[in-house]
């Protein structure tokens, strides 16, 4: 383990951040962390309770808010889809925060429950029933059904028809366990029980799910002298009320607490935690005093009942007949350990039964089979989740001090070392995010190999496998890239696109444009491969052009055959390989073509968008020699060229109609007819690579007439995508990046190289929306967006109304096309 990057508070001499006691954090799907700290100001002499919210990627771009929370918060959960988070107080408190305009920094509190002065010290969201095993000891299976399964798992609750209610749970310090309910209309139906009849104090718990959908709970009063107690807890509606039902389930003691040397060694139980949200038949326990811990981990097993043999000799037992109880039984244990301050758990789920402590070799180190240990020392070790065995140690107490922290102090300062309070791993375990008792924000890697010695292709297949259980699930895949170094991106690249070519084409249409992204971001991390970023964003928005104007085409009698409009043109244009647009035009009933005109006016900026980019493409073919030329994998990629050419043929149709959406050229000669010689030279460059297999070179007589093309039209400039202003490309040469909260990195001793110029908005050019393809001027009135993960920019609010339009917009309403989240900008951003 090493750190990437450390973010902290400015320090200022009236008010500063201090951490909360408890301080939490949760970790979203997306790459989102929420955290707490108090803010401290000395003049009032009282305590706001902040909620922070960063993405990985722009650490410093925090969104602080004020919780609105009278006492300190205890748990922070975020939902399965990473757009929503939950946050609980020492009062019972509980708060619903979603995205304002699915934007990563403006959140809003919506809705909430509360069971008025009872601490919350257990919360989660109900289980929607889906669940996504990876098999790790098949990572090198050809399909993805292998290599990743759908589990059976029922939801917490249903709704009419087997849609999973939403809702969460909660456990109070006085023993109630409280639900709520998320009605479709928006209101709230809660409801709160006792989990048992004989209430205590709990001062520990967590919640767990079953694949029937029922929900186990787990407390423990805090004593080590005391049972951990399990409960069962069923979750019903009934005449429009909510209706809890609790059983009591087999309890445990720990093991140090039963061992004559250790018994009142370790009073306190500290931390209790299921190994897993869907993993209610394993936990973890850890029980400490001042100065040590000690870990166990625990396994519910089913086991026969020994029947005496006076009862055995009148009835025999025979096969499944016999008694079977559920009983805990200890898996591991750990030797004394430094006092442990957190403990963060894997959120893979990697199927594993309770006996597998060994596994194959190739897979005995993947990520997410460790747990994370933090210590009073400032270490954080790794450990198997099943054996506690060691995988891997960060030492990390002297790193940990603040940079203009002089020695002198240092000597004065008598107090505890600094040392992670909250921990939380990344959901595909490669990289761990800690807050510390300053409250500053770490950033771990964590190596693929868990430490080990492992090969380049072992490395490798482990990010590939990961790559692509984030291409399944559609989780965000940026902590996988703190792995990856320019030398592996040619690689990963394609060997991601091998694997991708194995799936049915069913699966391959699902995953188009996820893929696309993924390579994006891979090719952003080396020099060599960084214009291809370009290419795939391109692709990415011609993919959605093509879908969102195809979409537009209806049939014009209702009995149409089974092909829709948008189908049989890519059949048509597919067959016939004439050179002449109108020759291919003829063949297409072009009533399905009919749209209204303000309907194809308002198409205008995409259509002009296609018409530029295919006389680019035409007239940067004579250089085609040069890679690092933006465009040029276009020049080899059949199925794109095929796309344009569709588009071309859909366009000039429109222009019979409208001609006003035509592109605009600027032509040398008033009569030339520009989308006919841009269709044949497109045509002629298509047919040399449509076949992937056999793919020849353009003739001389092709590129001859491409170079031809600038004197016979203006070549437009493409506004390629800005080069990101992330973190990700900064943490290549694996030295620890120091950031501050609020205020964006001079990035000393990184500056951005030559080859990147070409990509590179001077100010005060004039800027532009990526995505309208609108104009926004040197210095734009309008609010903008950008994407978090590929820097695209586009309005936050819609200019249009028209209904097409619309349609273009819902398509990145909620992410970018790249899949990324947006935030919002400053006003004037440069």
């Amino acid at each position: 383990m090493d750190l990437a990057y450390v973010c902290e508070w400015e320090k200022k001499p009236k008010s500063n951040h201090c951490p909360s006691i408890p301080l939490v954090c949760a970790w979203s799907c997306r790459n989102l962390i929420a955290f707490t700290t108090d803010l401290k100001n000395e003049e009032e002499k009282d305590l706001t309770h902040m909620v922070h919210i960063i993405d990985t990627e722009h650490p410093w771009d925090v969104y602080s808010v004020n919780s609105g929370h009278t006492e300190v918060i205890t748990c922070l959960e975020w939902d399965q889809s990473g757009s929503r988070v939950l946050s609980a107080d020492a009062d019972g408190h509980i708060k619903c925060w979603s995205m304002t305009d699915h934007l990563a920094n403006s959140w809003e509190n919506t809705v909430g429950s509360m069971v008025e002065g009872d601490p919350v010290v257990a919360l989660s969201w109900l289980h929607n029933g889906v669940k996504l095993a990876l098999h790790v000891e098949k990572s090198g299976a050809s399909n993805f059904g292998e290599k990743f399964s759908r589990v059976k798992f029922s939801p917490s609750l249903t709704l009419f028809g087997g849609k999973p209610m939403e809702g969460w749970i909660a456990v109070t310090i006085s023993g109630l366990v409280t639900v709520s309910l998320l009605k479709p209309n928006g209101q709230v139906l809660t409801s709160t029980e006792s989990l048992c009849r004989l209430r205590c104090r709990v001062a520990l718990a967590d919640v767990a799910f079953t694949g029937g959908g029922n929900i186990v709970v787990a407390t423990s009063d805090g004593s080590s002298t005391s049972p951990v107690q399990f409960y069962k807890v069923c979750v019903s509606v009934v005449n429009e009320k909510c209706k809890i039902d609790t059983e009591i389930l087999p309890s445990l003691f720990m093991r140090c607490t039963t061992d004559p040397a250790r018994k009142d060694k370790y009073p306190a139980i500290t931390h209790l935690k299921f190994l897993a949200r869907d993993m209610s038949e394993q936990v973890l326990l850890c029980a400490s005093n001042q100065n040590s811990s000690i870990v166990e981990c625990w396994s519910l097993r089913k086991e026969g009942l020994p029947v005496n043999n006076i009862f055995q000799q009148i009835s025999p037992v025979v096969g499944d007949k016999q008694p079977m109880i559920l009983k805990w039984r200890i898996l591991s244990a750990t030797n004394d350990l430094d006092r442990v301050s957190a403990v963060a758990l894997p959120k893979l789920p990697i199927s594993l039964t309770n006996t597998d402590l060994k596994v194959a070799n190739d897979t005995k180190f993947f990520p997410g089979l460790g747990l994370a240990l933090a210590f009073h020392d400032g270490s954080v070790h790794i450990v198997h989740r099943l054996s506690l065995q060691m995988m891997a140690v960060f030492y990390g107490s002297s790193s940990q001090r603040s940079v203009d922290e002089q020695t002198i102090k240092r000597q004065r300062t008598a107090g505890p070392l600094v040392h992670f309070k909250a921990m939380q791993l990344s959901w595909t375990s490669l990289a761990l995010a800690g807050i510390d008792s300053h409250g500053k924000l770490s950033m771990l890697r964590i190596s693929p190999s868990m430490g080990h010695v492992l090969d380049m292709n072992m490395s490798l297949r482990h990010l590939l496998f990961l790559l692509e259980y984030c291409m399944v699930t559609g989780y965000d895949w940026w902590d996988i890239l703190l792995h990856v170094q320019p030398n592996m991106v040619q690689n990963l690249v394609e060997k991601l696109h091998e694997e991708y070519m194995r799936q049915n084409a069913a699966l391959q249409q699902v995953l188009s444009t996820r893929i696309v992204a993924m390579k994006a971001s891979l090719c952003k991390l080396s020099s060599s491969t960084i214009a291809r970023v370009c290419d795939y964003h391109a692709k990415l928005f011609l993919i959605a052009i093509s879908c969102t104007l195809k979409s537009l085409l209806r049939p014009h009698f209702l009995n149409t055959p089974d092909k829709s409009p948008g189908d049989r043109l890519t059949e048509i244009c597919s067959k016939i390989t004439d050179i002449d647009i109108d020759k291919v035009m003829i063949n297409l009933k072009t009533e399905e073509f009919v749209l209204e005109m303000t309907t194809l006016q308002s198409l205008q900026q995409l259509i002009q968008w296609v018409g530029d980019f295919v006389l680019y493409l035409l007239a940067s073919l004579p250089n085609q020699g040069s890679p690092v030329r933006p465009g040029h994998s276009f020049l080899r990629d059949g199925a794109s060229l095929g796309m344009f050419r569709e588009l071309m043929v859909v366009i000039r149709i429109w222009g019979l109609l409208k001609p006003s959406c035509l592109p605009v050229y600027t032509a040398t000669s008033d009569t030339q007819d520009s989308m006919s010689l841009l269709f044949r030279l497109l045509t002629k460059l298509w047919l040399c690579c449509r076949e992937e297999n056999h793919i020849t070179e353009p003739d001389d007589t092709l590129i001859d007439e491409c170079c031809l093309l600038p004197s016979q039209l203006l070549i437009p400039n493409i506004d390629w995508l800005p080069i990101n202003d992330g973190i990700i490309s900064k943490l290549q040469n694996k030295q620890l990046v120091r950031l501050q909260f609020g205020k964006a990195p001079g990035l000393i001793g990184h500056t951005v190289s030559s080859q990147f110029d070409a990509f590179v908005r001077a100010p005060g050019q004039p800027k532009i929306d990526h995505l309208r393809r609108l104009h926004l001027g040197a210095y734009p009135t309008e609010e903008c967006k950008s994407c978090t993960r590929c820097g695209c920019v586009t309005m936050l609010k819609s200019p249009n109304k028209v209904t097409a339009v619309k349609q273009w917009e819902q398509r990145w309403i909620k992410n970018c096309l790249c899949g990324g989240l947006w935030r919002r900008m400053p006003l004037s951003y440069s």
